[in-house]
């Protein structure tokens, strides 16, 4: 070869490699560091794990998701060292993460919504999947295709009390257009125009306040009508909402006005007996139209206490007897904290981890005993009950949604909805995730809550399969889940009110140059129960949420080159990408 060609070939050699090693400009001004060597590094493939049982027909509608590099960033130096270390293991694949683990509920009292903008928009863009209808104990009082004030003719003007009282029944029904309340039509509007799907309850406590010859009959017929007028657009259904409460109506009942009968007190195996009678028309109704429907069964999520009533005690043991194999899906709620106590941030942080699984292992272990085959469980109403300092509407409670939803993933739960879209104030004791205009200090309404941010971030930085991950401290908890992209993402909540520097150290990956992410904290008013959530150091121009250019937030980015660092703030979440090679 000529002496020409060796200079021409060193020259384009050289170029080329300094083109690989050259730091090039982002749009925003951030600055690509000096890519790393290519990696090396041994990757053992995932491999996905047998389908839990108690996800099951939750995944059915799985979706592989793929991760888009941000076009716009905040550069950032990431901490040059850390005292905790949180491992990831990408190959070590837990579940699939299914679609439905961030669902909501609607209720009767929001108003006809559906011409709310603002409200819409932030349904459609946080995208739950799921949302429950019509609420929670107004449910057994639902009449879903009467007009106002037309109950049945067999539904009684009063209602029995669990103290032994009667009051006015107070029913809400489904055609009923007025302004304060949310028709049925309406629902399916909302669903269609945001893209989620449904979980519609059933008045069972009808099957026992009926005063006909065969009230279980007529409830059964009720619901099955519904499932008719449906037409397939539900995939999710369940019979009663709490039935062994003693504030449901059909708890206790009047024997007197009683027809085929029952006895005064609700027991768990009466209602596993009429659950069947359910089922069974509202399965024929389905298979008439050519649908395929899942009917899921109240179910008590933990060991009786001793000042529960009989009917409480005894539900699950009751219920396996009495509904034997026929729900399709078991269903519990959890309220996480004590009753109406005014718990401090360090108590209620410390409930997600210490009742999510206890939850599960318990509902598990009843199925277990009655013989009978484990099915999927799902938490269809959670929050928490604390009260006095206005914990609900806080920061505080946004991170407790981010770590009720990782917990709920670890124990694979089929599907969690959130208590609730809107309620009702109460001085900050007030469950919604959106304002439903009655908040003080001018808030708009349907502003959106603390939760509301935790939960958008979390899902827009969580992949489709959840992998393990162990953090070397307490206050730091993680969440680790992988793009089928290709990417790795980690969710890091700390618990303590100390400042901390973590790093993440992920086996089985070989990592891009950058990682991207968000930190959300507290703001400065009401003490550690904060109305606010800053996105990296941006928050809301009012008193209360967040910022509302949310969407349109840039992460922060780093190099990888030196590790992936991050701080955590004190009670702040933190939600990373790192990019793959």
């Amino acid at each position: 070869m000529k002496k020409e060609k060796w200079v021409v070939l060193l020259c384009v050699l050289f170029i080329a490699t300094s083109n690989i090693f050259s730091s090039c400009k982002k749009s925003n001004g951030g600055t690509d560091p000096v890519t790393p060597p290519t990696d090396t590094t041994t990757v053992n493939p995932q491999v996905d794990p047998p389908l839990a049982n108690t996800i099951g027909f939750f995944l059915d509608d799985w979706q592989p998701v793929n991760f888009t590099v941000p076009s716009s960033f905040t550069n950032t130096t990431a901490p040059a060292v850390s005292g905790i270390t949180v491992t990831v293991d990408r190959s070590n694949v837990i579940t699939k993460i299914p679609r439905s683990i961030a669902g909501n509920n609607a209720n009767l009292w929001m108003g006809q919504f559906v011409t709310e903008p603002s409200l819409m928009d932030h349904i459609t863009t946080l995208h739950p999947h799921i949302i429950r209808f019509p609420g929670g104990s107004i449910s057994d009082v639902f009449f879903w295709n009467a007009q106002p004030n037309t109950p049945p003719a067999d539904a009684p003007a009063q209602l029995v009390q669990a103290n032994g009282t009667t009051t006015n029944a107070g029913y809400w029904y489904g055609k009923n257009t007025a302004s304060w309340t949310f028709s049925v039509d309406n629902y399916y509007s909302m669903l269609q125009q945001t893209g989620n799907q449904g979980m519609i309850t059933i008045n069972y406590g009808y099957a026992r306040y009926g005063t006909g010859v065969n009230p279980v009959a007529a409830a059964a017929h009720l619901a099955a009508d519904w499932v008719r007028y449906d037409n397939g657009r539900t995939r999710y259904w369940e019979i009663g909402n709490e039935n062994f409460g003693e504030w449901e109506a059909g708890y206790r009942i009047n024997t007197a006005i009683n027809q085929d009968g029952q006895p005064e007190f609700l027991t768990g195996q009466l209602y596993g007996q009429h659950f069947k009678v359910f089922a069974d028309s509202m399965r024929k109704a389905a298979q008439e139209i050519g649908k395929t429907i899942y009917i899921g069964a109240v179910t008590s999520e933990s060991d009786p206490l001793s000042w529960w009533t009989n009917t409480a005690r005894t539900w699950n043991t009751g219920l396996f007897t009495g509904a034997g194999s026929f729900p399709d899906y078991y269903i519990v709620h959890n309220y996480y904290t004590n009753f109406q106590t005014n718990a401090n941030a360090t108590e209620i942080l410390a409930t997600p981890q210490a009742v999510t699984g206890t939850m599960m292992d318990y509902v598990k272990q009843s199925i277990s005993t009655a013989g009978l085959t484990q099915k999927p469980v799902v938490l269809n109403e959670w929050n928490i009950f604390s009260t006095g300092s206005k914990q609900a509407v806080s920061h505080i409670n946004g991170l407790h949604a981010v770590l009720v939803l990782g917990e709920s993933l670890k124990n694979k739960f089929g599907m969690t909805s959130r208590w609730d879209l809107a309620n009702g104030w109460d001085n900050g004791n007030d469950h919604g995730m959106f304002n439903n205009g009655d908040e003080p200090d001018a808030v708009p309404k349907w502003n959106p809550r603390p939760a509301y941010y935790h939960m958008y971030f979390f899902q827009k930085y969580l992949g489709d399969r959840l992998v393990s991950s162990t953090s070397s401290a307490a206050d730091i908890v993680s969440y680790a889940s992988s793009f089928t992209s290709g990417e790795t993402a980690v969710a890091l909540v700390n618990k303590s009110a100390d400042s901390k520097s973590v790093e993440v150290k992920i086996q089985n990956f070989r990592k891009g140059s950058r990682f991207y992410w968000y930190t959300l904290t507290g703001g400065g008013d009401n003490g550690e129960f904060s109305r606010k959530t800053l996105v990296n150091g941006i928050t809301s121009s009012f008193a209360a949420g967040g910022p509302e250019n949310y969407k349109n937030i840039g992460p922060n980015s780093a190099s990888t080159t030196n590790g992936i660092r991050v701080t955590v703030p004190g009670r702040a979440a933190v939600f990373l990408v790192v990019a793959k090679q």
